[in-house]
């Protein structure tokens, strides 16, 4: 079994404009924003009270996604230590589509990761995790639910 696909990128940032004046700049597009909170994202996180403003940016192509992030709350942490938590300045992760997350995640164990939070569902659309991954970085995992015809 192989990823799916590699969704999008996300970088915590602590300037949401001017992140997205220089996205914009680069030749991205704004494919959508909104404010995230709740019990799943504190979950996944592995944080509470987590609430974030998300912009989407889309390359040219459309095939390619960036996420910008701005913590309302808790505050941003800076880069120390070097294993920094999920809401610390810069690339916050890289997420791919998986076509089984339980089995995923037990093979990434096996190389010595480690979820951040926990296994959490985001509506009947996805479940979804964050892991720690090779010199630290997140590597988020989400597998799309089926849904029965209605």
């Amino acid at each position: 079994m192989t990823i799916k696909r590699l969704d999008h990128i996300s970088v915590v940032v602590d300037d949401l404009p001017a992140a997205i004046a220089f996205f914009t700049a680069l030749g991205m597009a704004i494919d959508g924003n909104m404010l995230v909170e709740g019990s799943w994202v504190d979950r996944i996180n592995g944080l509470e009270g987590v609430q974030v403003d998300i912009v989407m940016m889309r390359t040219p192509d459309g095939r390619g996604r960036l996420e910008l992030t701005k913590f309302r709350h808790p505050e941003l942490v800076e880069i120390q230590p070097a294993i920094a938590p999920p809401n610390a300045l810069g690339l916050r992760s890289v997420m791919f589509a998986v076509e089984s997350l339980d089995d995923t995640i037990t093979r990434l164990r096996a190389h010595g990761a480690e979820l951040i939070g926990e296994v959490a569902q985001y509506e009947d659309i996805y479940r979804l995790c964050y892991m720690r991954g090779p010199a630290g970085i997140i590597v988020a995992l989400a597998e799309e639910l089926k849904r029965s015809p209605a």
